[in-house]
């Protein structure tokens, strides 16, 4: 490697590094002075408040990741530019598409990383984080009641209840019907179901069982019904984040298993699977956006580009939101809503990467 490749990549790599610590300290500072007064409330112990506060850096961290990149290459390629730096390099007979190969290497290391972290360090973080702020910090009692529940739990066994409390994991207007071949064999109602943890199963409170038979049908009645059933308490009530919280292998596993059951926020599942691949492209695709608009000289200095700069990111930032939301509240393609902000901002990236060679 070329001490040109070494100079650019080490400034690529300290300027992005110097960019986390830089705002992750403001944003720590910035959340726990919003939720001071709810952890004293709850008398959370330091170590939880510490390990919080690990959790957060890594989630967010993650979730910014081509963000902080982007202007922290804006940044000092601009400063390259404002001092005739480039001009220097290009006009000693390095082509442009030399100049960014260090940037290509530093954007490989990067977006390896962000790989590995997206698909085994974050899905920890985030667990440890959703759960101390459904724990500690969400007080609202909805947070914690999963309404209108529907499933299908097995080939044949099909489940609702009207609202499930995780807290005390009961549930309310309970049914299970047992169809086969189209044709209902059984069905059993009950105005609540409890998870009992000591014995590891489900306590119905006035219990009917409906056998549907030839000529009539057999009731079975009883005012308190302590019985197992074929799923878990997890599979019945999954927690709104629970994709973020699993590894590649475990999230691939849990969406077949959902798409099985008829869920109806596979969307909301496959947003999360498929952003674990298209954040580290969208590395490489921010980082020669960035060089081709910062490598060049211009007459407003780097507040120019660094203008420039946040205005794209704000875009992309609006692109990506939009598209998630589309795909986890409708029937829009979760593999288009991810990947369509990358292939716009590739198109982009070529235009002003071709521009910039001339």
């Amino acid at each position: 490697m070329k001490i040109l490749d070494w100079y650019i990549l080490k400034r690529y790599l300290i300027t992005f590094l110097l960019m986390l610590l830089l705002f992750i300290p403001i944003a720590i500072t910035i959340n726990l002075a919003e939720k001071i007064d709810k952890i004293l409330e709850h008398e959370v112990p330091f170590d939880a408040v510490a390990l919080y506060y690990l959790d957060f850096t890594i989630y967010f961290a993650n979730l910014l990741f081509p963000l902080f990149l982007f202007l922290s290459v804006i940044w000092f390629t601009s400063k390259l530019a404002n001092n005739t730096e480039v001009i220097a390099f290009l006009s000693s007979g390095v082509s442009f598409s030399r100049f960014l190969r260090p940037y290509f290497i530093g954007a490989s290391i990067v977006a390896a990383f962000a790989l590995v972290l997206g698909m085994f360090l974050v899905p920890e973080a985030s667990k440890g984080f959703n759960e101390f702020s459904f724990k500690y910090l969400k007080g609202n009692k909805k947070d914690k009641v999963t309404q209108n529940i529907y499933r299908q739990i097995n080939d044949h066994d099909y489940i609702y209840v009207s609202n499930f409390n995780t807290k005390n994991k009961r549930g309310s207007n309970f049914t299970l019907e047992h169809i086969v071949d189209n044709k209902l064999e059984y069905k059993i109602e009950a105005n609540s179901i409890q998870y009992i943890e000591r014995d590891t199963t489900y306590r119905l409170i006035n219990y009917v069982k409906r056998i549907i038979g030839e000529g009539e049908d057999i009731l079975i009645k009883k005012r308190r019904m302590d019985t197992l059933f074929s799923f878990d308490l997890e599979d019945l009530t999954p927690v709104q984040y629970i994709a973020e919280t699993l590894s590649y292998n475990e999230l691939n596993t849990f969406i077949k298993k959902e798409e099985s059951r008829g869920s109806s926020n596979i969307g909301r599942y496959k947003v999360v699977l498929y952003k674990k691949w298209s954040l580290p492209v969208s590395i490489f695709i921010l980082t020669i956006i960035a060089v081709a608009v910062s490598s060049i000289k211009r007459r407003g200095g780097m507040g120019v580009n660094l203008a420039f700069g946040v205005f794209i990111a704000l875009i992309y930032v609006f692109f990506d939101k939009v598209f998630g939301v589309m795909a986890e509240q409708s029937d829009f393609s979760p593999l288009v809503a991810v990947w369509f902000p990358n292939l716009v901002f590739g198109i982009l990236a070529m235009y002003l990467l071709y521009n910039a060679k001339k």
